[in-house]
């Protein structure tokens, strides 16, 4: 009896929490769509190993690390019990050991694991375990809204990946700065284009505090890039139809432009790639400017009927002039949990 009676306590608990959830994201009505370009300034929770290679020692090649059971897309985060967080930090560590066995702790899909790897010194007697590893990114992205009334802004729409390993960096801490475009390589069939961006300057005007799969979150510190513009209506996921609707996306110095776009197709909510919508960018001015959605437009609002419906977030490699979106909704709600 008491333990039926904690089953439906648990239940009720769990239902409310997933009401109040519900609460809160109803409660985002509205939203300023911004478009411009910012430069994202990221560090890992940890060294991420991006590949695997051969150390040239005296008696030949060896990997050390492969041999110690290491993997590409490891997150190595300590050494000999000591936690470590700059790849700094691991070849410091590496380099003092003389020769001598080192523990080595990963992180792999949320498991933890330690390996002994017995570090060999090269053909110029430094000693390494065969690791070229990563612990930080640098590169620009496209803001997709911010709340006026808290600041919390969202952008890119898709996770910041390692290009090596595809792995989503584990975020530390991280930093948005003013930027611009100084020039656009346009996208072709099987090349993407990609947009030139300059930092503007080292002031961070943001926070990066959540690397998901649904995009960046956080908040921005300064106002200023927000302050002159209007607050749309957020739209539902049944409001989204197929047929006309625009992108705001900056491709050219600080102008922010709105161009025309198709909403072609729409996903389910449980699409397996996380698609909300297919979109083909149909503006003369932008397919001239761009050939179409290139690197650097992740992010960028796409508005239809005068509501915020989705971002930017990839573009087809054989064809640059059509590309994904993710549906509002689900940016919001990654946002609010």
């Amino acid at each position: 009896m008491q333990q039926r009676k904690a089953k439906k306590i648990a239940v009720s608990l769990i239902l409310t929490l997933a009401m109040l959830v519900s609460a809160q994201a109803a409660e985002i009505s509205s939203l300023i769509p911004i478009g411009h370009t910012v430069g994202i300034q990221m560090s890992a929770e940890g060294v991420l190993v991006v590949r695997l290679d051969d150390v040239q020692t005296a008696d030949g090649a060896v990997c050390p690390a492969r041999d110690a059971g290491v993997l590409e897309g490891d997150l190595i985060v300590g050494v000999n019990g000591a936690q470590i967080s700059a790849n700094d930090d691991l070849q410091k560590q590496i380099a003092l050991s003389g020769g001598q066995p080192v523990e080595l702790t990963l992180e792999s899909d949320g498991s933890r694991r330690t390996v002994t790897v017995t570090p060999c010194a090269d053909q110029d007697g430094v000693y390494r375990i065969g690791v070229l590893a990563r612990d930080g990114m640098a590169g620009i992205g496209t803001l997709t809204y911010v709340d006026p009334e808290t600041g919390a802004y969202g952008s890119l729409g898709h996770g910041i990946c390692d290009g090596e390993t595809g792995v989503l960096i584990p975020l530390r801490d991280g930093s948005l700065i003013q930027s611009s475009v100084g020039s656009v390589q346009r996208g072709e069939a099987g090349e993407p284009g990609a947009l030139q961006g300059e930092f503007v300057s080292d002031n961070a005007i943001g926070t990066v505090d959540e690397n998901t799969e649904s995009g960046i979150f956080g908040t921005l510190t300064d106002s200023s890039i927000y302050d002159s513009l209007e607050s749309v209506p957020v739209a539902s996921a049944d409001e989204i139809e197929v047929g006309d609707a625009e992108i705001l996306t900056n491709v050219e110095g600080d102008t922010v432009e709105k161009y025309s776009v198709q909403v072609v197709k729409i996903y389910p909510e449980d699409d397996e790639y996380g698609r909300g919508m297919m979109l083909r960018v149909t503006d003369p001015e932008l397919l001239e400017k761009t050939g179409g959605i290139v690197q650097g437009m992740s992010g960028s609002p796409v508005l239809q009927n005068g509501k915020l419906i989705g971002a930017v977030t990839h573009v087809l490699v054989n064809d640059p002039t059509c590309g994904y979106a993710i549906g509002i909704e689900r940016m919001i709600e990654e946002m609010e949990n």
